[in-house]
């Protein structure tokens, strides 16, 4: 990108390799996703996020390790990599005190640092992690961008435990569709929202047991039918549309949890003040992961217990088509790009 603007400004360029810098690692990309928020919304209007041109999107590459800094020990070169994106600055009061997925002070890759929307992509060895065997590039990518989040939201932030009930919105997304598999792991009985038949029915093959389209059905009326009036204990939302948001609120039991990360349908949401503190609910924003968080998702994809939803696999220089496709609902899953295919858009 040498501007911001629509999907017409990703353009295809040779640039140097990078090098590493002596706590860095080079990897060869093989997967990247393409993501409404940290892409689609960085390449519109970046110099809101602290971009600087010209710049190279895509903030969770996987690969092959290529070269590392002189003070890498660990990953090998040869490895097969994922690199999670955000750079913590390790030496706020936040990081200090055992917080760095919440550090002020975050940098990340494919948004203030060139990303894997390319061939090779620098990244400090400390976010870079080791696929299990038996997990792909490009489900690597999709795993690693969001079930550390949903994690996060789920385990740490919700308290989600054995025998409670989750309405996960949006379960078609790549972060609804890892929270429903997470919600179920953590021992949840799980309801799928989405906007079509054919996402409900996406979420449902997650894992979920029941599935709403809030689109065509009143999400309230149907949570409050399947749970036989007592509502969900926890609220994983990421979608913050104002017509569906409040039914999402409405759907949850006293003493319920919502929490939400991401906001593509718009972001400002009306809030029933009196069902928060009459009901004794609690609203939780939040983002980002641990290394605890990293550690689960991959410790359970090299399992087989959890499955990357991709709706389809593009060469590089299909990105702006990518992007095209990303700006609409029409995709069951993440939209993958892969640097080792390039001069094969049809």
């Amino acid at each position: 990108m040498r501007r911001f603007g629509g999907p017409e400004v990703l353009e295809l360029a040779d640039v140097p390799d990078p090098e590493p810098g002596p706590d860095d690692v080079v990897v060869a990309v093989h997967a990247v996703t393409v993501n409404r928020s940290l892409d689609l919304l960085v390449r519109a209007e970046g110099q809101k996020r602290g971009t600087v041109l010209p710049h190279v999107l895509g903030v969770d590459p996987a690969g092959v390790v290529v070269a590392r800094g002189s003070d890498v020990r660990s990953p090998e070169v040869g490895a097969r990599v994922a690199v999670v994106p955000h750079i913590r600055c390790m030496t706020c009061d936040t990081c200090r005190g055992g917080h760095p997925e919440d550090c002020p002070n975050s940098r990340h890759i494919g948004v203030h640092e060139w990303g894997g929307y390319a061939e090779y992509v620098r990244a400090p060895a400390r976010n870079v992690h080791v696929l299990p065997d038996g997990v792909s590039f490009a489900e690597a990518a999709v795993i690693l961008r969001h079930v550390p989040t949903a994690f996060n939201l789920l385990r740490a932030r919700a308290g989600l435990s054995q025998g409670e009930w989750a309405l996960v919105m949006g379960a078609a997304g790549g972060l609804g569709n890892a929270g429903v598999q997470v919600a179920k792991l953590l021992g949840a009985t799980v309801i799928a929202g989405a906007g079509a038949d054919e996402r409900v029915q996406a979420g449902l093959s997650a894992g979920a047991d029941h599935g709403v389209n809030y689109r065509r059905d009143n999400l309230a009326t149907e949570v409050d039918r399947i749970t036989a009036g007592a509502g969900v204990n926890v609220v994983f939302e990421n979608i913050s549309d104002p017509e569906i948001w409040p039914l999402a609120f409405a759907s949850l039991a006293t003493s319920g949890r919502l929490v939400t990360a991401g906001a593509h349908g718009g972001g400002v949401v009306p809030l029933d003040v009196r069902r928060l503190y009459g009901r004794r609910l609690q609203v939780i924003g939040g983002a980002g992961a641990t290394r605890e968080d990293i550690g689960s998702a991959l410790e359970a994809a090299g399992r087989g217990q959890l499955h990357a939803l991709i709706d389809r696999i593009l060469p590089l220089d299909a990105a702006p088509e990518a992007h095209r496709l990303a700006e609409t609902d029409q995709l069951v899953g993440k939209v993958v790009l892969n640097p080792t295919e390039i001069g094969r858009v049809a």
